[in-house]
């Protein structure tokens, strides 16, 4: 038994991160080589020692996470950054500036004490500064780096509350802190600097417009990648065990085949009645993507667990926050 399991004699309890005990005892946990998971603005993070490889090496057990598939390592501070990052150019200094603590990762070149299983080998590492103050004060009080991936089965749709965290890695966790529903609600934007241009690898909540008009052009958005440089490139990701179609536009109604029982995500409120369906979701009554984001995971999560035969998705424009919508729909769909 680890120190980590010494302090945490029940694994997969969920503690109020509102108790500064429950942030010292994570904290505990994280230097002593256990797995906590704890909540961003983004969605709940399965955190561990970003320095220490076999404490990544039980991240990806308990994920069941391919080796291949890099972890995005979370700071506190600009002190913290220049433990995980050998050069700085000055187009991350103008993105940090702008975006940082928030949810923009950054794909940098690496320093040689990040282990190479955080970075799947690559020369280069994923880091952010998360704006949230639980993540910030377990980062804090961890006194290291935390490199964490979304606190799921790997592939399966994200948790944005502690209870969905609970529900799919169990005991799999030393602990697990609830500050709440995640505020934003789909994965950070990861962009790469290393190359000759910035490239999108990951679409999220800082837009692909927001990014131009910080530091002029960048290259995206990206496609599938078997072997991924960045987190959430795999060609089938996010993903209910439901099989998810996207309708070919928004507003279009499909007709549930016989004896078929499907759910229908909508964007927003439709006029129309859905008697025809044996369950809907509206992201937005409004229409709002930025409450769509927020809400689009949980609400995957509740139509996956009604055991439908199907769930049809309306999609939206792929402008600002639809980008990143739509990429999850996608990843979600692909079969």
């Amino acid at each position: 038994m680890s120190m980590g399991e010494e302090m945490s004699p029940l694994k997969g309890t969920i503690l109020s991160a509102s108790d500064s005990a429950s942030i010292r005892l994570a904290g505990g946990i994280i230097r002593t080589g256990g797995l906590v998971a704890f909540p961003t603005e983004t969605v709940y993070g399965l955190g561990c020692d970003a320095m220490n490889p076999d404490a990544a090496a039980k991240v990806f057990e308990a994920k069941q996470r391919p080796q291949f598939d890099p972890l995005i390592v979370h700071i506190a501070d600009r002190k913290q950054l220049d433990t995980a990052v050998a050069t700085l150019p000055p187009m991350a200094n103008r993105l940090i500036d702008e975006f940082w603590p928030g949810p923009l990762t950054l794909v940098l070149p690496k320093q040689p004490a990040v282990p190479d299983l955080i970075t799947a080998g690559l020369p280069t590492v994923a880091v952010r500064m998360p704006n949230h103050p639980v993540a910030q004060a377990l980062i804090r009080e961890a006194g290291t780096p935390i490199a964490a991936p979304s606190a799921n089965p790997f592939g399966y749709v994200s948790p944005t509350t502690a209870q969905h965290v609970s529900d799919g890695l169990g005991r799999n966790v030393d602990l697990v802190l609830d500050g709440g529903p995640c505020s934003v609600g789909v994965e950070s934007t990861i962009v790469s600097l290393v190359g000759p241009q910035p490239e999108l690898l990951r679409p999220g909540s800082i837009t692909l417009e927001q990014l131009t008009a910080v530091i002029g052009l960048v290259h995206g958005p990206p496609g599938n990648n078997d072997t991924p440089v960045a987190p959430g490139q795999m060609p089938r990701h996010y993903a209910t065990l439901t099989p998810l179609t996207i309708l070919a536009s928004a507003g279009m109604r499909p007709v549930p085949r016989s004896g078929e029982r499907a759910g229908l995500l909508l964007m927003s409120h439709s006029r129309e009645r859905e008697d025809h369906f044996a369950a809907v979701e509206v992201l937005s009554p409004t229409g709002d993507l930025r409450e769509a984001a927020r809400n689009l995971f949980a609400a995957l999560r509740r139509l996956d667990a009604l055991r439908l035969d199907r769930i049809y998705a309306e999609p939206c424009n792929e402008t600002g926050l639809g980008l990143a919508i739509m990429d999850r729909l996608r990843r979600c769909a692909a079969r």
